[in-house]
């Protein structure tokens, strides 16, 4: 069978605790009500009636020494109430709790049904950001360059020029390319970025897309040829 236990604990305290503890006497019997009910029920403990505890002032208890005194008490409902209360004033005045320290019964826990179920947390949607409506959202800089058989060169200056001759930004090693051959201009307009490819007046041309040009604005992808070297504009983000 399982064991029969106490359910009414009196804790008596010395006077000057019992005075400390008297601003918060509710919430410390209710935590350890609580946890008298989770012991009876990890120990599968039985017990006639509602967990009670209450606090009293021992006269003869020093300062930091407490003594606690078991009680079994039925919980059903006595049929005489006014024999409960002529046995309750029957005891002796020092051994009745304080009027401020009442016997404190906690309220009833709440049925498992009624408790509202908490969604996992990996389901839970993640806090949206929002911009704020009165300031647009930054734009993203961009970092314009050029690609070469898979090497990419950034173009960094506003002007960067193409060519044979040493004296060009960016040498090209190709006999079909003029000395000073093509230039790439980068200006900016507030947050947009305008990237414009120019002809230097060279021999053969500078082609972009497989159309000749003199200048054109160059977007991201844009295929340039010049002699026999293929070159490709990006944007970098």
């Amino acid at each position: 069978g399982r064991t029969m236990v106490p359910n009414v604990f009196t804790i008596e305290l010395a006077d000057s605790d019992y005075e400390r503890l008297s601003s918060y006497a509710a919430a410390l019997t209710d935590e350890l009500v609580a946890a008298a009910e989770d012991h009876a029920d990890a120990q599968r403990y039985v017990a006639p009636g509602p967990f009670e505890v209450r606090l009293s002032a021992g006269e003869d208890l020093e300062t930091g020494i407490f003594r606690v005194r078991p009680a079994a008490k039925d919980g059903r409902r006595a049929r005489s109430g006014g024999a409960a209360r002529e046995h309750a004033d029957a005891r002796p005045r020092e051994d009745r709790p304080r009027d401020d320290l009442a016997a404190y019964r906690p309220e009833p826990r709440r049925p498992a049904d009624r408790l509202v179920e908490r969604p996992p947390a990996d389901r839970r949607q993640p806090p949206t950001r929002e911009v704020p409506s009165g300031r647009p959202p930054r734009a993203r800089a961009v970092r314009p360059a050029l690609e070469i058989e898979g090497r990419r060169v950034p173009l960094t200056a506003a002007v960067t020029t193409l060519g044979r001759d040493e004296s060009a930004d960016l040498v090209l090693d190709d006999p079909g390319i003029s000395r000073r051959h093509a230039e790439v201009r980068i200006s900016n307009d507030g947050p947009h970025m305008q990237a414009l490819l120019r002809d230097l007046g060279s021999t053969n041309g500078t082609y972009l897309n497989g159309d000749r040009i003199g200048d054109e604005e160059l977007r991201d992808g844009d295929r340039i040829t010049m002699g026999r070297t293929r070159l490709t504009f990006r944007l970098e983000g």
